[in-house]
């Protein structure tokens, strides 16, 4: 195999032994599982850290939306990078990259340190994530192999959610919230020395960095989410918060002007000309927008108003992951039966039910009557909303264009969640600012205001869906799409 600063390297063909490919399958899994365990495993460490860095509850939340700001504004241009330099090489710089910023982030005295280190992690994850699915494509031959390797690949992304809630437990219980973020230290190190020698790697192409593109779309989102996060400590008369708001509309705005001069935009806004992918898109940033908040409020409701330690805190989230990964074994076949947009109203139905019904939560309801029955309709809507969504954005779309519409889709996801999260901190904190009670009765008031609001925010995921996608006839939609 050539050398790390070969340009066009042989991928690893048919003839490789099978157990050698396990372990190529292996590493790159391993990389991307890391990304998306890093997506919650510091969920329930929240109230630990808010306590030993002195977070508000509003505040708190950039713990999160640091992260997830910084992975989904750079996402696009990750991918860019691994064409242009390789895929294998981008993946091993994004990898160490992502246990460095792990280390700072373990090693915190203070909040901004902590938040510098998150922001980080985001564009090490926004190096690693992109590279994982094209090396398995080129390591991997077609046929049954590849199959069998993208379908373990394509769960790793729901697994990758849930263990990083127990895992986060876990650590947080038994050691600290620190060992949350150097957990990723040894297990980076591990891939990132791996991947020269097993994996192989990709051609590269020429191209141009979008960086303008990149800059001020990330930039303006961050400008969004502080005004939304100051609103929600100071109202909306508080000068900071009109100018983040100022700032983030100029930056959008030269954000579009930018995307539609670019040679190379990192976001074609052609992709959006097809009405039903338009509606896909809408679907992708809408869903998460009002998902994202509800499990910052849930874990802070399961601990500070439950009293659940970190370990059972991870643990109560397993009936909707279980209830998810169920449905979604089902969802092909009801695509094909029914067609895609009876499934995504369905889907989208229960997930405004979910979120009506923790609007009704109240201090006194314990696990099984305020918490769990919105966990399970969650669990399904989203196994029977996403892939339909999925394949609604993927269909029709031109080979050359089917990685900037699967990147675009993951990107909206990313930043749908994030600006989802401050809509619903901003909710939060002012229902809370004047609040009396115990601070049980206000965290729950306070998280059922917000929780309404996501319910607002689902059924207008619902109703775009309903009004925007044209229905598919029944056996239209390809497994493979979704």
């Amino acid at each position: 195999m050539a050398g790390p600063s070969s340009t066009t390297e042989t991928p690893l063909a048919s003839p490789q032994h099978p157990a050698r490919l396990r372990t190529v399958l292996f590493v790159i899994v391993t990389a991307y599982l890391m990304v998306g365990v890093d997506s919650t495993v510091v969920n329930v460490a929240l109230p630990d850290i808010q306590q030993d860095l002195d977070y508000s509850r509003t505040g708190l939340s950039w713990v999160l939306n640091a992260y997830t700001l910084a992975f989904g504004g750079l996402l696009l241009l990750g991918g860019r990078v691994g064409d242009i330099v390789g895929r294998r090489r981008t993946l091993a710089t994004g990898v160490l990259f992502f246990a460095g910023s792990s280390l700072l982030g373990g090693l915190a005295t203070d909040s901004a340190w902590l938040l510098a280190a998150r922001a980080l992690q985001g564009a090490g994850a926004a190096l690693t994530a992109p590279s994982t699915l094209a090396l398995i494509t080129t390591n991997f031959p077609e046929g049954p192999r590849r199959h069998h390797a993208l379908g373990i690949y394509s769960s790793m992304a729901g697994i990758g959610a849930s263990i990083g809630l127990v895992l986060g437990g876990m650590l947080t219980s038994w050691a600290s919230w620190r060992w949350a973020l150097l957990i990723n230290v040894p297990i980076g190190l591990g891939v990132a020395l791996a991947l020269p020698r097993f994996v192989s790697e990709t051609p590269r192409h020429a191209g141009r960095f979008d960086a303008a593109g990149a800059l001020t779309g990330t930039a303006g989102m961050t400008s969004l989410v502080y005004a939304f996060i100051r609103v929600s400590e100071a109202g909306w008369s508080d000068t900071q918060a009109l100018l983040g708001f100022s700032t983030a509309a100029a930056l959008l705005a030269a954000f579009t002007i930018v995307e539609s001069r670019a040679v190379q935009p990192i976001m074609p806004l052609r992709l959006f000309s097809d009405r039903n992918r338009a509606g896909g898109y809408a679907g992708v940033l809408l869903l998460p927008a009002g998902m994202f908040g509800a499990f910052y409020f849930l874990t802070l409701i399961s601990q500070q108003v439950l009293e659940y330690s970190p370990l059972r805190a991870g643990f109560a989230f397993l009936p909707m992951t279980l209830a998810m990964f169920t449905t979604v074994r089902f969802v092909p076949r009801l695509l094909a039966r029914f067609g895609v947009k009876p499934v995504l109203l369905t889907g989208m139905g229960l997930l405004v039910a979910a979120a009506a019904w923790l609007w009704r939560l109240e201090p006194g309801e314990g696990y099984p009557t305020g918490l769990l029955g919105p966990l399970l309709l969650m669990g399904i809507g989203v196994g029977l909303s996403f892939m339909p969504l999925n394949a609604t954005i993927l269909a029709r779309i031109e080979p050359r264009e089917a990685g900037a519409a699967s990147g675009l889709l993951q990107t909206l996801q990313w930043l749908g969640g994030t600006l989802g999260l401050s809509v619903l901190v901003t909710v939060f904190g002012t229902a809370t600012r004047h609040a009396s009670g115990t601070p049980a009765e206000i965290l729950t008031e306070g998280a059922a205001r917000a929780f309404g609001v996501g319910a607002l925010i689902a059924l207008t995921a619902l109703l775009v869906s309903a009004f925007v996608i044209n229905g598919q006839k029944r056996g239209a939609t390809r497994p493979e799409a979704a």
